[in-house]
């Protein structure tokens, strides 16, 4: 652990409330990370935390609760571990980020999976969001 870091995920960091959720499948942009679709969305808000996620784990996919409420702590703990990735730095002051993984495997995954996927998504939100900045 790095000196100093503290490895959260504060309520406070997850998207909640109907109009945001819907914003984000609407207005967001989204691609496939193997098992999971990504679908992001920044937008101008004055909320404390510059990310925000949600994490959906259909049960189209995974039938049995037990399996769907084991791959949400998966991911949760890997997002949790690799937050870091997504560099916060950056959105301007005012801008905040949604994301959303979404799961579309019909049978679990192992951890080292999920945090793969979930390392090059961050990483490949990141590098979307520079190179938005750059056209601007």
């Amino acid at each position: 652990m790095v000196e100093g870091q503290r490895f959260t995920f504060k309520k406070e960091e997850r998207v909640t409330g109907k109009k945001r959720m819907e914003d984000l499948f609407a207005c967001g942009k989204s691609f496939l990370m193997y098992p999971f679709r990504i679908v992001f969305y920044e937008y101008e808000c004055t909320a404390s935390e510059a990310v925000s996620v949600l994490i959906s784990i259909p049960k189209k996919r995974l039938k049995r609760a037990t399996a769907r409420n084991r791959m949400k702590r998966l991911v949760r703990e890997a997002y949790r571990l690799n937050k870091g990735l997504l560099q916060s730095n950056l959105l301007p002051d005012n801008h905040r980020i949604d994301i959303a993984f979404v799961y579309v495997k019909d049978e679990l995954s192992g951890y080292d999976i999920v945090e793969k996927s979930v390392c090059k998504s961050l990483r490949e939100i990141s590098n979307k969001l520079t190179i938005e900045r750059e056209k601007c």
